[in-house]
């Protein structure tokens, strides 16, 4: 399964970046631009893997139509790990099974991105965006000898607040930190039941080119 994920995320990612690579040719140099973020993510609301994690990165390419609004694609991808001690857990009205648990949650959204830039200066541009797509999960319990995972696909939207920083007049590399939350409709069927949704918070720090 693990080779079906990482060709989902091949085949996406070689979209984005053959789009960008036709883009960067044929648009101004000043309007395109790709950046490369790292990505720290904390879920919540479901208790299933609620470990904050850094186990993330955040890929798009995006082109300033005006000086106000930037449109784009975007590719993101993370993982969240939980270990859940020794417990009895009914799997049956007459079975029940008693295990620890380690617990992983993985999640790759992808889709379109757009940005208000609160500033017109080509210097520094706070900004506030949102991100709306399909997301990919894979959520795993692994458990004694065996396991179970479950990868349901699902709508994904996430609102952000962040700043771009281009501090060198002769060189396009600038900087970006962003906030953002994010909701994910998939509902995966687990070892201690079904989750409705997935609602997640966190930050990226990265480059811009």
């Amino acid at each position: 399964m693990k080779s079906n994920i990482l060709r989902i995320m091949s085949c996406a990612l070689a979209l984005m970046l053959a789009g960008a690579a036709k883009n960067y040719a044929q648009t101004p140099a000043k309007d395109f631009h790709i950046g490369v973020d790292w990505q720290m993510n904390v879920p919540f609301s479901t208790g299933y893997a609620d470990k904050a994690s850094g186990w993330g990165m955040n890929i798009e390419a995006t082109y300033d139509v005006t000086p106000r609004w930037t449109v784009g694609a975007f590719l993101n991808f993370h993982t969240n790990h939980k270990y859940v001690g020794r417990q009895t857990l009914p799997i049956s009205p007459t079975e029940a099974l008693t295990t620890d648990q380690q617990r992983s949650a993985y999640q790759l959204p992808f889709g379109v991105t757009a940005a208000f830039n609160l500033s017109k200066s080509r210097t520094v541009r706070p900004y506030i965006g949102l991100k709306v797509g399909a997301a990919y999960s894979r959520y795993t319990t692994y458990f004694g000898t065996g396991g179970l995972y479950d990868n349901p696909w699902g709508f994904y939207t996430s609102p952000e607040i962040g700043l771009k920083i281009f501090p060198f007049k002769i060189c396009r590399i600038g900087f970006h930190v962003a906030g953002y939350y994010s909701y994910m409709t998939n509902k995966p069927v687990t070892l201690s039941g079904e989750i409705e949704g997935q609602n997640n918070a966190g930050f990226r720090v990265g480059v811009i080119f």
